[in-house]
């Protein structure tokens, strides 16, 4: 449905010197975290093997949430959107970050020896499954696709982002046609991409275990937690005075239709993972979900399932939830956070099987991460219009209306 296009030329449309004061507060908090994390990780048992299984965590964490925003983008311009252009530039802006995501990889490449068992100097000579898998799990060849997948999602996040951009000073709409017909090879190629990156990343944490699902497992928790983000990046940028009439309570709507789906998806995904291999009862399946079943990794395992799944599905639900923004991005910081102990339960108790460790040592490293992550998010909203002013289709969203 359509209502009257909304005015919106004398609206403010850009952070301008906001973003510097904002994306200060977001570098110095990451300043402190990332301090406090190198000090309690000298300091902490594992010293700095702690602090890389941690600092993992939030790396996958953080980079699902930039995936999931590139994923949004490449959706409205290949189903050819109209509703979501006055919400695209953020999740333009959001997918740009994967940019910093290749500095924030370094750590994790330079410690894989720390984190991932086949990268040990011998580890496949007395281990006939790795060394099977030698071809594919070394350094090099890891270090190589990481590369590669990095490269495939900053250029797109770098096309679609500068198309954009260019737009708004062009007015040419030939530029919406280029977007849409990258968009359905760009999909594809982060279908792959994604897939083989969450096996690397996570999967080969135990090379012992695998599951063909459990790419799909990531990009659900990917779009999940930035359906989950949007909304309280929205109230945020509404607080400072920004988009109040360009954004919506109908698009508020259609965020948490979206956020509502694909807890759903998350779930059905986890639980075919799950059911499958429960089924199955074969050994080398099932000792990956027994670490997460056994001790203290119960509780979480609970956790999830009515914090990740249970709660935001009868929450999410009703419609008078999703049309109350504060009310959703609340919500959504609940289910930020599911995420992010989500991360914590395929990492974790790979290094630590029964004991569900949690101490500031995660929370100062949470902290660090977020804190760069936010300024330079902060600091890219910053340098255009937070509206896609030429797109052909603006009019047509902020006419949208929900039937």
């Amino acid at each position: 449905m359509h209502r009257d296009v909304l005015d919106i030329t004398t609206e403010p449309r850009r952070l301008e010197g906001r973003a510097t004061a904002s994306a200060a507060a977001c570098a110095a908090v990451g300043l402190v975290g990332t301090a406090a994390a190198s000090f309690l990780g000298s300091r902490a048992e594992g010293g700095v093997d702690a602090l890389l299984q941690t600092y993992l965590v939030s790396f996958a964490f953080f980079l699902s949430l930039s995936l999931g925003a590139l994923f949004f983008v490449m959706l409205q311009h290949v189903t050819r959107a109209g509703w979501s252009v006055v919400v695209r530039r953020v999740a333009e802006a959001t997918a740009s970050n994967l940019w910093l995501m290749v500095v924030l990889a370094v750590p994790v490449v330079l410690g894989m020896a720390r984190l991932y068992h086949w990268a040990h100097p011998g580890a496949a000579d007395h281990d006939p499954l790795l060394a099977g898998k030698a071809g594919f799990l070394n350094p090099g060849f890891f270090t190589i696709r990481l590369v590669v997948y990095f490269a495939v999602w900053c250029l797109l996040a770098w096309f679609f982002t500068s198309a954009s951009r260019r737009q708004d000073a062009t007015r040419d709409p030939a530029l919406t046609r280029r977007m849409e017909v990258v968009a359905a090879p760009g999909i594809v190629a982060y279908a792959l991409t994604v897939n083989f990156a969450a096996f690397d990343l996570l999967m080969s944490l135990d090379p012992h275990w695998f599951s063909t699902i459990f790419g799909v497992y990531y990009f659900s928790a990917s779009v999940v937690l930035f359906f989950a983000v949007m909304p309280v990046l929205f109230v945020w940028l509404q607080a400072q005075g920004l988009l109040r009439r360009a954004v919506t309570v109908e698009h508020y709507h259609d965020l948490g239709k979206f956020l509502f789906a694909f807890t759903v998806f998350w779930a059905y995904i986890a639980f075919s993972q799950y059911m499958l291999i429960w089924y199955g009862n074969i050994p080398e399946e099932t000792q990956w979900f027994l670490k997460r079943q056994t001790g203290g990794w119960t509780a979480v395992s609970l956790l999830l399932l009515f914090g990740h799944f249970v709660a935001p599905f009868l929450l999410l639900i009703s419609r008078h939830v999703k049309r109350r923004p504060l009310l959703l991005a609340t919500i959504g910081v609940f289910v930020a956070f599911m995420c992010w102990v989500d991360m914590y339960w395929l990492v974790i108790p790979e290094f630590s099987p029964g004991v569900a460790r949690f101490g500031w040592l995660d929370v100062a490293v949470f902290l660090g991460m977020a804190g760069i992550y936010s300024a330079v998010l902060v600091w890219r909203l910053g340098r255009a219009s937070l509206v896609p002013e030429g797109d052909p289709r603006l009019g047509e969203s902020l006419a949208f209306e929900n039937a």
